[in-house]
């Protein structure tokens, strides 16, 4: 495919392979942008920009739902790109093509609650003739840094709301996975929107990223992805708004008097989801000592029937990691855990890029699986004593995304709300839960500032005020 640099669709002579991660072979290829396609980029969003703030709120909606009225018609057309570029089965694309056109609705309904207040000048001695109010203006051009792992849903994440509050974006999609971003583009620009106002420029991050979040015509950097990018971000950024989701390594707690099978199945499914490359995916499983055994047996068993394969077989319950370097790094880690004292339950080896789901106890402490992401289908379970001590132990790392837990009891339910130090908190359901109308962000190194339309509608957006000296 070509990249989208306002409304053009652009060749150029160097170009990126897009490979299916299941056998290596080439489905596509795009363009490997360079800075000074970035800086195109920039110059003509400048337009986009003034373009989309003097479209009236009702043009954008009308946009925004034909675009999802566009996803709805090529829905399985979307989900076969995204299950053949990147990791998920064909069935969790499917589900990931509706939350992209949910998200993208959900945009359009946004669009015409932008509100704002009256400001109550006269409160102020010496301001009785004033009367005024403030309303959300747009703040210009965003740039949307966006993962391999939610290829079009992510990029609908950041793309909606700014479409939606009257700014230009600039997408630097994943370099393994640019053809989900580039065929959302095409649906909104087949939908009436403004060429001016969206590109997407496909490339390596090290290549065009430093030009896109240094420009300082950019003013908003909206970046999904890991810890260490993140960090360079914030050096490079200057003065500007940053937004960033950096992952996490969720806990859930499951006590004794929770629904075994529930907790079982939800964990499950949590853990291996995405191939486990998932930030919200169940990394860590603190188990009450007196269901321990009866939880890991279970847990174990049901883990042991899936079935890995291609991720465009319908009977594939998980499918490969995004690139052998990743699949050895994740084995790597569980290698290094073992020696540290760790115990493999099941799981624990590769082929190619098949990792088979894993399970993990007597993790130690310094263990990276314990205390860092791990980014892949790696689940590692816990016996604890008492709920304070799973609630210590689950705030014991860096992150804090999600958190769950699982109990029929509301008051150590809430005990949890209350003491785990995480962006959500989900009861009876694996932390690997989300709706895409929620804030949605974390605590310490799991990011800055809230996704969920309308909230990132508040950081795509300023308070302007008016006021008249009557």
């Amino acid at each position: 495919m070509k990249m989208l640099i306002g409304g053009q669709w652009i060749e150029k002579s160097q170009t990126i392979d897009v490979l299916n991660p299941f056998d290596g072979s080439v489905i596509d290829t795009v363009p490997a942008g360079t800075a000074e396609d970035v800086h195109a980029a920039i110059d003509i969003a400048q337009k986009g920009y003034e373009i989309n703030r003097d479209i009236p709120i009702h043009k954008r909606i009308s946009i925004l739902k034909k675009a999802a009225d566009l996803m709805q018609a090529r829905y399985e057309e979307l989900a076969v790109t995204i299950a053949t570029e990147g990791s998920k089965t064909i069935q969790e694309a499917r589900k990931e093509v509706g939350r992209a056109i949910n998200t993208i609705t959900i945009s359009a309904e946004e669009a015409r609650r932008i509100n704002g207040e009256t400001i109550p000048f006269d409160s102020a001695e010496g301001s009785e003739n004033r009367v005024g109010y403030y309303y959300r203006s747009p703040i210009g051009i965003i740039a949307a840094i966006t993962p391999f792992n939610d290829p079009l849903n992510l990029v609908a994440h950041k793309v909606g709301p700014a479409i939606a509050g009257g700014n230009a974006v600039i997408v630097k999609p994943a370099t393994v996975t640019p053809l989900s971003a580039l065929k959302l583009a095409e649906c909104l620009l087949d939908a009436g929107l403004p060429g001016e106002i969206l590109s997407v420029v496909t490339g390596y991050g090290n290549q065009i990223g430093e030009a896109l979040v240094s420009d300082p015509r950019i003013r908003m950097v909206s970046f999904t992805g890991g810890g260490e990018a993140g960090e360079r971000i914030t050096r490079l950024a200057g003065l500007k708004k940053i937004g960033m989701e950096l992952g996490s390594n969720s806990p859930v707690i499951v006590l004794g008097d929770a629904d075994m099978e529930k907790a079982v199945e939800s964990c499950v499914s949590g853990a291996f989801y995405a191939v486990g490359q998932n930030c919200i995916g169940v990394q860590r499983i603190y188990i009450n000592e007196k269901i321990y055994d009866d939880f890991r047996n279970r847990f174990v068993s049901r883990t042991q029937k899936y079935k890995t394969g291609s991720q465009l077989d319908e009977n594939t319950d998980m499918g490969p990691m995004i690139t052998e370097s990743e699949a050895i790094r994740v084995i790597d880690w569980v290698n290094e855990s073992v020696s540290q004292g760790a115990t493999c339950l099941t799981g624990g080896t590769r082929n190619y890029t098949l990792v088979q789901p894993t399970v993990m106890e007597n993790m130690p402490n310094a263990a990276k699986l314990n205390c860092q992401e791990v980014f892949g289908p790696v689940v590692s379970l816990y016996s604890v004593a008492s709920l304070e001590e799973a609630v210590q132990k689950s705030n014991a790392v860096n992150y804090g995304l999600h958190a769950a837990i699982f109990t029929k009891d509301l008051e150590n339910a809430f005990y949890a709300i209350r003491h785990l130090d995480v962006g959500s908190v989900i009861v009876n359901d694996s932390t690997d839960y989300r709706v895409d109308l929620m804030p949605f962000g974390g605590v310490k190194q799991s990011g800055l500032g809230r996704e969920g339309i309308r909230f990132a509608l508040q950081e795509m957006t300023e308070p302007k005020v008016v006021c008249f000296n009557l």
